[in-house]
């Protein structure tokens, strides 16, 4: 009989070949495996400081251009709006691009008539009724309510009704100064609309940016209230819809783009976040509202995702 001290003395020699293997194993792959590493590891480290300083450069690259656009900004713009009176409206999530739109503006020696922020509450299909109600209320001057639109839309009543008081480009109407402040503390007041300065006179143009598209449960209503209210203003003024890129369900450029009739007659740009952008934004409304030849089209569509970067046109 096979005692106990012979199956411990068994496994011990067992275990202890294995641990001699192991070591003696080691010992001859150590060396090749860890170079092997190293030099994968070594390689990844180039390989990664590469890539950064290639984004690096091209951060930098991109940098330049702007600072290039910037100081070309004067010569490609410089008296191209010389005593026009422009409107900047800006839509829900876009305000930060105003001021560089406006002082492009003012490179090209426009007058910004106003600055005026479409807010949430105005897009919001909850508050329909009380657009509509607003705009019919008895303190809003009769001779302003004549021609708004007879239906029970609230954000194309109201857009009728503001575009009436920011506007006389197309109708050559003359609003009363104080019938404008009438109607724009009322919307003011109401939310609707913000501002930090009331808006001094009517404008013959309007650049209008629009922000990232509503994603929310109510977006496709949302995204419908501003594609409506750039159709309101482009009845009543010439202009031009800027916004950061094309993407998204409902975003407001490429519905206009995608419009056979307001595609013809609103100006689009999709790069309003770049210096470049907004240079093309402000030659967008010059060309707006250049003279046109008897059947031709002076709407166009520029910017990262549209044919062109910017108009070309002939002195």
């Amino acid at each position: 009989m096979i005692n106990f001290r012979y199956h411990v003395v068994s496994l011990t020699a067992v275990f202890l070949a294995l641990a001699i293997g192991l070591v003696v194993g080691t010992a001859a792959l150590n060396g090749p495996v860890a170079d092997n590493l190293n030099d994968t590891v070594n390689g990844l480290g180039n390989q990664n400081k590469l890539l950064r300083d290639q984004v690096s450069q091209m951060e930098e690259d991109v940098s330049r251009q702007e600072d290039f656009a910037a100081e070309a900004a004067p010569f490609l713009l410089g008296g191209r709006l010389a005593d026009r009176r422009v409107a900047v409206v800006s839509l829900p999530s876009a305000s930060r691009y105003v001021d560089g739109v406006v002082e492009m503006l003012t490179k090209a020696g426009a007058k910004v008539t106003g600055r005026v922020d479409i807010t949430d509450r105005f897009t919001n299909p909850t508050n329909n009724v009380l657009l509509l109600n607003l705009a019919h209320d008895g303190s809003i001057p009769p001779s302003l309510t004549t021609n708004l639109p007879h239906n029970s839309d609230g954000v194309e009543t109201s857009s009728a009704l503001l575009a009436a008081v920011l506007f006389d480009r197309k109708t050559g109407a003359a609003v009363p100064a104080s019938d404008r402040t009438v109607v724009l503390e009322a919307y003011h007041d109401a939310g609707y609309i913000a501002y930090d300065t009331q808006p001094t006179g009517l404008a013959e143009a309007v650049i209008v940016i629009a922000g990232d598209p509503y994603v929310d449960r109510e977006a496709p209503k949302k995204n419908a209230a501003m594609l409506t209210l750039v159709a309101q203003f482009d009845d009543a003024s010439e202009i031009v819809l800027a916004a950061n890129g094309v993407s998204g369900a409902g975003n407001t450029v490429s519905e206009v783009r995608r419009d056979p009739a307001l595609s013809k007659t609103v100006s689009t740009t999709d790069n309003v976040n770049t210096t470049q952008g907004r240079i093309s934004t402000v030659l967008a409304l010059v060309e707006q509202l250049r003279p046109a030849a008897a059947g031709t089209v002076k709407a166009g569509h520029y910017g990262i995702s549209a044919g062109s970067l910017m108009p070309k046109w002939q002195e």
